[in-house]
């Protein structure tokens, strides 16, 4: 088989939660580039809307269905909606993602609720829903779960995102235990940990911490609209067929030094 072949995703359908912006409609761009049909989710309709037209623009064939995922209740209807609009799920990508900032000593009730509720458990209960439904019966699946380099390191001082860490470690070692249950389903489980990328969530981070932040990074660059691509191209391929349990930094090795 080619390397062109390998990389082939036509026939596919890939799941992209908060897919209507940042790395979320990067990743969906990249898979769609490649063949799939993409299913893009996030709470707010216009944002969904841009992102649809944006796809479509770029011959994409893609849906949009708006939904909260951190509200388990509506999880099994939400994959309803997706498998009947393309058919069985392939590729999942868990992009959906909260962060909260607060001294732990004084961390809110509410704000660790909120992250451990949208970064962990509806992480788990769409994955255990698409995979009964549409991966374990087929014995295929890719499963591709967006963590952080901030579950793999604690924080520097300045930066007091407590639960965030905790739940982006939780990520990490999901995709480790997973990666190893589900392994003979040949359903591959891997996280990209995104380093420093300017998005909406993270604009308030740059905006106070950039230039220290900056200094951390040796190829002394932020990530791009482009930098996460490639990466999700590989392991949403049969080029990653043997890659599953992995924890990938994209970071401009961050993690390195």
């Amino acid at each position: 088989m080619s390397v062109k072949q390998l990389f082939d995703l036509t026939g596919k359908v890939a799941l992209v939660t908060g897919g209507s912006r940042g790395l979320g409609l990067q990743m969906a761009e990249s898979l769609g580039e490649l063949g799939a049909k993409v299913i893009i989710s996030a709470r707010k309709q216009q944002e969904l809307d841009e992102a649809e037209k944006h796809l479509k623009d770029m011959g994409i064939e893609v849906k949009t269905i708006t939904a909260d995922m951190s509200k388990r209740e509506t999880i099994a209807d939400f994959v309803d909606e997706a498998v009947k609009a393309f058919g069985d799920i392939d590729i999942l990508i868990n992009n959906a993602g909260a962060t909260w900032g607060a001294p732990a000593e004084d961390y809110p009730d509410e704000g660790w609720d909120k992250v451990m509720n949208l970064n962990v458990d509806a992480m788990f209960f769409l994955t255990r829903e698409v995979a009964k439904r549409c991966m374990i019966p087929r014995k295929y699946g890719k499963v591709i779960n967006i963590a952080s380099i901030a579950g793999l390191s604690g924080n520097p001082e300045d930066m007091k995102t407590i639960a965030y860490n905790t739940s982006k470690g939780a990520n990490v070692n999901f995709t480790r235990a997973l990666a190893a249950e589900w392994g003979h389903y040949n359903i591959n489980v891997n996280s990209i940990c995104p380093g420093f990328f300017p998005s909406k969530m993270s604009q308030g981070l740059l905006d106070a911490m950039g230039e220290k932040m900056l200094e951390r990074i040796p190829l002394n660059r932020f990530g791009g609209e482009e930098d996460m691509k490639g990466l999700a191209a590989l392991l949403a391929s049969e080029a990653g067929r043997h890659i599953t349990g992995q924890n990938i930094a994209v970071d401009g090795g961050t993690t390195s030094s």
